[in-house]
């Protein structure tokens, strides 16, 4: 497609930088995430005509629906890597296929609370109280790097948790002396710990010596002629170089909504098409979800002057529908916002939005009718056709796709969507994460807690020594017991199943 105005006032902006951009359609709904080593010139190719011939199938249906484009400026090409691989795990592109699973970047993980700790690679990071270094880009040279490092620390690289005299007779680490074998005394606990302590100084960038000694030895290969060993030094050195190269932690990014060129303009356009006196400054918009009937919630989301208002956006847990029943969720939810509204005095909003057509919108009505508060201007937009439904008139109003007044209904119609899908979602990843421990009389919320922080899980916890289950806060040696034997009974119980 050819650029747009915006679009082309963006690219005369967009610096020659590292970066990521997103492409959004009409809609402002991320379509594309693509990172770039100087994002002008990257961006701007998607809109050269010239290019067209070279287009493939996907390729073109993707650059037909770009209405507009954001970009993120970062510091190097492995921050927007990484950051490229954050946003589509969020924004789930349909454009993009990299990235759109579970994995992550490699991070290398040590538990200092441990009795032996150990360096090992995972690609979660857990709130288990363990030390992370990473997200790194180069899983390559992040794995080297910490060979090395066992090698320099003479650290343990075996698998047990707590490593005995009878692994370390089958331990090739310990017998190359690449460890300095604390499982057979060979060294103290405390002795140990401090090289553990060395080596996360390393990891922490704290490699200038390092570095140093090994552009020394690669000068005197080369001086030497030895220039496969100096090449070797060379590696080893930009190995360490990309492994603690310092990288942002990059926060959420908040879901952009589709963009207005001009929110007056639309709120005046909203006004004319709906009849009504004044274009309406604050505009509610509501919204359900549920999955078949369980998790039933509902999100109120607030637009001041055609722009969210965050602060005033609100959440239901739906309490009075037992199954699944929209209409019967819609109903409960307006009337228990509308009816606070009017008993403490505060102002109504100009215009009241349902995602829904004429059924949604004839519950909304009969419930703000109820409340006396009829008056209202109330309207429903039903996704399929965007036909806008107004109370009392049977045929729906249509507005042109691309109207302002009715992209201005779309955004915050898909705000209340997207309110109420995270809510739903939080209630299904909090049902799902309830432990076991739930089931166990004795074990209240706070001491639940402080097990599942010391232990990380509750598998962990099942396998771990009772001394260790009886130095957490607040449990005894008579709870500590009676946990170990609840967990063992329930792992013999499932192994039965």
């Amino acid at each position: 497609m050819p650029a747009n105005d915006r679009i082309r006032s963006k690219l005369s902006k967009t610096p020659h930088k590292p970066g990521v951009y997103l492409m959004r359609d009409r809609f402002g709904t991320v379509i594309y995430v693509g990172k770039a080593r100087a994002l002008r010139k990257r961006v701007s190719q998607y809109f050269h005509p010239s290019r067209r011939q070279g287009w493939d199938l996907k390729l073109a249906a993707l650059i037909e629906a770009i209405e507009d484009f954001d970009i993120h400026i970062v510091k190097s090409e492995p921050e927007a890597l990484l950051l490229e691989g954050k946003l589509i795990k969020e924004f789930k592109p349909r454009y993009n296929v990299s990235f759109r699973d579970d994995k992550n970047f490699l991070l290398i993980k040590v538990n200092l609370k441990d009795e032996i700790p150990r360096f090992t690679f995972t690609r979660v990071r857990q709130n288990d109280g363990a030390k992370y270094f990473g997200p790194f880009v180069s899983s390559g040279s992040c794995r080297r790097t910490t060979t090395m490092l066992r090698k320099k620390f003479n650290l343990r690289g075996c698998r047990p948790l707590v490593p005995t005299k009878r692994d370390f007779k089958h331990c090739l680490y310990g017998h190359l002396q690449h460890c300095t074998a604390p499982c057979a005394g060979k060294v103290t606990l405390g002795e140990y710990r401090k090289q553990v302590a060395a080596a996360c100084d390393f990891l922490e960038g704290q490699t200038g010596e390092w570095e140093k000694e090994i552009e020394a030895e690669m000068q005197k290969a080369s001086a030497d002629l030895d220039f496969e060993k100096a090449a070797r030094c060379r590696d080893i050195i930009q190995d360490l170089r990309d492994t603690t190269r310092k990288t942002r932690k990059f926060s959420r990014i908040r879901p952009h909504l589709p963009g207005a060129i001009d929110l007056k303009r639309d709120l005046a356009a909203l006004a004319q098409s709906l009849g009504l006196h004044k274009p309406p400054r604050r505009i509610e918009g509501f919204d359900i979800s549920n999955i078949s009937g369980t998790f039933m919630v509902a999100s109120m989301v607030s637009f001041l002057n055609g722009k969210p208002d965050r602060s005033q956006y609100r959440r239901f847990r739906i309490k009075s529908v037992s199954e699944q029943n929209d209409f019967a969720c819609m109903a409960e939810t307006v009337k228990r916002r509308y009816t606070r509204l009017r008993n403490e005095g505060r102002a109504m909003p100009d215009l009241i939005l349902v995602d829904g057509g004429k059924g949604q919108l004839g519950i909304v009505c009969r419930e703000l009718s109820k409340l006396g508060l009829d008056h209202l201007p109330t309207i429903g937009l039903a996704k399929e056709f965007e036909e806008i439904f107004k109370p009392g008139e049977s045929k729906p109003l249509r507005l042109g796709l691309d109207s302002g007044a009715l992209k201005l209904l779309q955004r915050v119609r898909d705000e209340s969507h997207r309110f109420a899908n995270t809510f739903n979602s939080e209630l299904r990843l909090k049902k799902i994460s309830e432990s076991i421990l739930d089931e166990l009389p004795g074990v209240g919320g706070s001491r639940k807690a402080a097990l599942l922080k010391q232990f990380g899980s509750v598998h962990r916890l099942r396998d771990a020594p009772l001394e260790q289950i009886k130095q957490v806060s607040g449990i005894g040696e008579k709870s500590a017991i009676k946990i170990k034997d609840f967990l063992n009974r329930r792992m013999k119980d499932k192994a039965s199943d």
